[in-house]
């Protein structure tokens, strides 16, 4: 048998996909010295939920790639349980939260969606650098005010780093706008 713990922020993620609880008939006991007014009973049907718009799926992804900060980095991984390198945490994060999938690896990756200028970046955006050589090697994910998560390397663990950093910022190439957040 699995034990499996939820945290709030996969209850609430879960809320947002179950399927909407019936009405509740009984009128909630007023507070002390409030007074309650009993809603009319509408007669109109049942509105389906909008998808969530850009900005929700934004959020959403920000949200669920920091529950898996502090996961070991580990070279070619891909799953919380092993450890993520770069690019296997980016896929895992787009793939658990969005249920979309990405390319293998951060030069491929780079390779996708939409060239996005510094100052247009906006939360899960990818944002790519070139640690060895000129080819892309290194993925992260756009936080907002300057700050991206990742798995770094070797011995580190799953992090929020800045891009003003001096390591970051030599070595920053571009960011990109996945599809889906377009």
């Amino acid at each position: 048998m699995v034990d499996i713990t939820l945290d709030n922020w996969e209850m609430n993620r879960l809320d947002t996909l179950a399927v909407p609880a019936p009405a509740i008939s009984a009128t909630p006991a007023p507070l002390a010295g409030t007074s309650v007014a009993t809603p009319a009973t509408s007669t109109h049907a049942a509105v389906e939920p909008k998808a969530p718009k850009a900005g929700g799926l934004r959020s959403l992804l920000a949200d669920f790639a920091m529950t898996l900060r502090d996961i070991r980095y580990r070279r070619g991984g891909s799953e919380p349980s092993t450890g993520f390198d770069c690019s296997g945490f980016v896929r895992y994060v787009y793939k658990h939260a969005l249920g979309k999938e990405l390319p293998q690896n951060s030069a491929s990756q780079y390779q996708t969606g939409t060239q996005i200028a510094r100052n247009e970046m906006k939360t899960g955006d990818l944002v790519f650098f070139r640690i060895k050589g000129k080819r892309i090697s290194h993925v992260g994910i756009y936080l907002g005010e300057g700050r991206f998560i990742h798995a770094p390397s070797t011995g580190k663990r799953i992090s929020v780093s800045e891009l003003n950093e001096g390591y970051w910022a030599k070595r920053f190439v571009g960011a990109k706008r996945p599809n889906v957040l377009s």
